[in-house]
Order: C-alpha cells, then sequence, then structure tokens
C-alpha cells in the first residue's frame, strides 16, 4: 500500500543515546521509554525500514530523503551507515534519487567520517549555540567537559572535504539577548544556512524552565539576526531558515517546516525497534503508531490517529490565533509549544506568539519588498529598489525595532 502524499520519517537508528549530555536536550529522557530494546537499530529493522519507506511513498515520488537524527547517530558506526546506503540502492525504485541528510552534533566525526559524508553526498546540519561562553554552559559531554572547541573541528572537517553542511542554533535565555553576537560568529566559521530553534522547555514544578527562551526575547534574538543580515549585505549569501520560511508563506507556497505548516503529521518519527511514532516531539506512548515489519507503514501514516494528529494543528487553534493577521505565516507554530492562554482565556496558545509577532511586524516590510522582488523575477538581495518605504537596516545609535525604546545596540543589536 502506498501513503496518500509524500511523507517524512526522521529515524534515531541510536535511539535517544549519545555522548553528550546538553543540560537542554529533550529527547535524552527517552532513554527510558525502550529501556530493554538494543543500543542499535538491527540490520533486520533497517532493511524492514528502508523497504517499506520506499514502497510507502506514493506513485511517482521522484525523490526520498533519508534523515539521521538522536540521540547522536555516528554512535551507530559508519559499517552501519554503509549498509544503509547498500540497503536504499536495492529497494529505490528506477529513476528514484536517495539522499540522506545526519543531524550530529559534530564531536565524533574524524576523516573518515568526512569521507564517507562526502562521498555519498550527505547533507550534514551540526549543532552549535555560538561562541564558547554562549555554547559551552549548556553543551556539554557526559563528563562535563565543554565541547565547542571539537564542534569548530568538525566544521572545519566538513569544509575541507566540501561536505554541504548547515549549523542548527538553539536559542535559550543564555544566547539570545546577543543576536548580533551569534551571527557574526556562525557566519565567521564559514557556514551559509543557519537554523534557530527557540527553547521552550517546562520545569518540572511547573511553568518554563530558566533556560527557556522567554518569548519576547525569542522575538528580538529574530529581529537583530535580521537587522544584522541587512547590514553585512547578506541577502542572497546567508540563508536563515526563519526568513526562508516567512518568504515562503508570502508566496503562498508550501510551508518549508512543520512548524509553520498550516497542517502537520507527514513528518514521523521511527526508533530503534522499528516502532514509527507521530512526531520526534511526541515520542511517547499515546503517539506510538505501530512497528515496520509488523504494521503496513502508509497505513499508519495515513490512519485515522495521524490524520487527526495533523489536522489539528490549525483546527485546534485559540481565538487569538484565528483573529490573528499573521495567521499564515505560523498557524500557531508548533503544538508541543501550546501550553499559554490567550487574550480571550483560551488554551493553546503557543508559548512564543509575542516573539513571532514581534520578528513579524519587523520582518514583513523587508521580505515582502523581497517577494515582490522574486515575483518580478528579480533576485530577493534587489529588494530596496523596489520600495521606496521599505525600511533600511536600523542604525546601532536609532531606538531598537522591537520596541524597547532602548537603542538598538543596548538591545536586540548587543
Amino acid at each position: 500500500m502506498r501513503a496518500s502524499a509524500p511523507f517524512h520519517l526522521l529515524a534515531k537508528p541510536f535511539g535517544a543515546r549519545c555522548n553528550l549530555e546538553c543540560r537542554y536536550c529533550f529527547y535524552l529522557p527517552k532513554r527510558e521509554l525502550l529501556p530493554d530494546a538494543p543500543a542499535r537499530m538491527s540490520d533486520a529493522t533497517l532493511e524492514h525500514f528502508t523497504r517499506a519507506y520506499i514502497e510507502a511513498q506514493p506513485a511517482g515520488t521522484s525523490e526520498v530523503e533519508f534523515a539521521w537524527q538522536g540521540g547522536e547517530p555516528t554512535l551507530a558506526g559508519l559499517a552501519f551507515f554503509e549498509r544503509a546506503l547498500e540497503l536504499q540502492r536495492r529497494f529505490a525504485r528506477p529513476g528514484m534519487v536517495i539522499r540522506n541528510a545526519l543531524q550530529t552534533n559534530g564531536t565524533l566525526l574524524d576523516t573518515d567520517w568526512a569521507q564517507f559524508l562526502a562521498r555519498h553526498a550527505f547533507l550534514v546540519g551540526v549543532s552549535l549555540d555560538g561562541p564558547p561562553r554562549l555554547h559551552d554552559p549548556l553543551r556539554v559531554d557526559t563528563h562535563g567537559h565543554a565541547t565547542h572547541e571539537r564542534v569548530l573541528r568538525a566544521l572545519a572537517l566538513l569544509a575541507e572535504h566540501k561536505v554541504e553542511h548547515n549549523v542548527l542554533t538553539v536559542v535559550h535565555a543564555l544566547n539570545a539577548p546577543h543576536p548580533v553576537e551569534v551571527y557574526d560568529f556562525l557566519v565567521g566559521t564559514g557556514v551559509r544556512f543557519l537554523q534557530f530553534i527557540p527553547l521552550v522547555e517546562p520545569a518540572p514544578e511547573g511553568g518554563l524552565s530558566a533556560r527557556s527562551v522567554p518569548a519576547a526575547q525569542y522575538g528580538k534574538f529574530l529581529v537583530g539576526v535580521l537587522e544584522r543580515w541587512l547590514a553585512r549585505g547578506h541577502v542572497g549569501e546567508v540563508f536563515v531558515r526563519d526568513f526562508d520560511s516567512t518568504l515562503a508563506a508570502l508566496m503562498d507556497l508550501p510551508g518549508r517546516t512543520c512548524v509553520s505548516s498550516q497542517e502537520c503529521g507527514r513528518c514521523l518519527a521511527i526508533e530503534r525497534t522499528g516502532d514509527v511514532y507521530s512526531c520526534d516531539h511526541f515520542v511517547d506512548p499515546e503517539h506510538a503508531l505501530g512497528r515496520v515489519g509488523e504494521h503496513d507503514l502508509a497505513e499508519l501514516v495515513d490512519g485515522t490517529f495521524q490524520s487527526g494528529f495533523g489536522r489539528a494543528k490549525s483546527a485546534d487553534l485559540p481565538r487569538q490565533c484565528r483573529e490573528c493577521e499573521h495567521l499564515r505565516l505560523c498557524w500557531g507554530g508548533c503544538p508541543k509549544d501550546r501550553i499559554a492562554r490567550d487574550s480571550f482565556g483560551e488554551p493553546g496558545l503557543n508559548q512564543l506568539c509575542t516573539g513571532y509577532r514581534i520578528f513579524f511586524e519587523r520582518a514583513l516590510p523587508v521580505l515582502k519588498a523581497m517577494e515582490r522582488c522574486l515575483r518580478a523575477g528579480r533576485p530577493a538581495r534587489e529588494w530596496r529598489a523596489l520600495t521606496e518605504n521599505a525600511p533600511r537596516a536600523v542604525d546601532r545609535n536609532s531606538p531598537c525595532p522591537c520596541g524597547s525604546g532602548a537603542k538598538f545596540k543596548r538591545c536586540c543589536g548587543a
């Protein structure tokens, strides 16, 4: 059986196990979910997964991406990934292109890994939260040691071997007040594709942890990055996923991420046991759909439970969202972060709503000008030419666009 529409499986070949103990990692506690399971995905499960994932894609699917994450997926070893590629070649349909992506902390990468990743055209995401003082306090190994230097070595290896890569940065209470420092550092490593993931971490006693990024600060962070991106003339040279996603929404293109899409549910997770879950952030018994090799994967993806899970993203929005002028840009954000009440007292408001609004209100004049460029067949970097009223990059001595009243250089530009 084939699924009704393309879908994506995020694979966890080594489960929640990792060689780091990042203070904010949401996935490490999942080690308790399958305590008796083998540490690594077995060859039999890998074969079931590979076959089912390819066979369940709709007719006419020309490209399938295998995405490997964790925990730390490189703990599965090079031999595991060699076997994975062999199986992909065996089960791929005629003419089908198979791609692979790997999200890693980078600390275990060496020359052998870099050569392998380059040879097989992997897209590699590396986790890096900025310069050492903003990265090391929260991203430590299992002995509590700093990891920043090892991550930079990994980036240098990937660049040396011409492996396509990007950086994933968690935005938390420590680095959020420093958008310019974070942006300049990341770009200074040579990376040209940036992803910013806000940390919304419930505290055991209720509320949010002190590490979580405050909603308004998250918006100010994105504004600060936007201003620096413009000021340094990086449009068309450096790509920030938040900007790309918003621009895609303005152009009525499909959501670039599940967070910004009207519906979710087509990006599922598969654990090392072959168990399939509704989403990477919902790996729990309530959202366990079934197991490859025992259940038809297409039926799990298109089943009543998963279909309802996906539709709920836009169907269960509170009134403040339904009436918001920015609704089609975020669709309420990720359901895992809908833990606040809106201004009408209704539950289900995204914890980051204030931050989204701060960002949209500053970014939209710029991104709408870029939209007009693209629709006219011109590069986005010519956005200023199409509007006399489009704001320029904020002068560091001018009032901060976030509305705090402080000068930009002492607020979002600090």
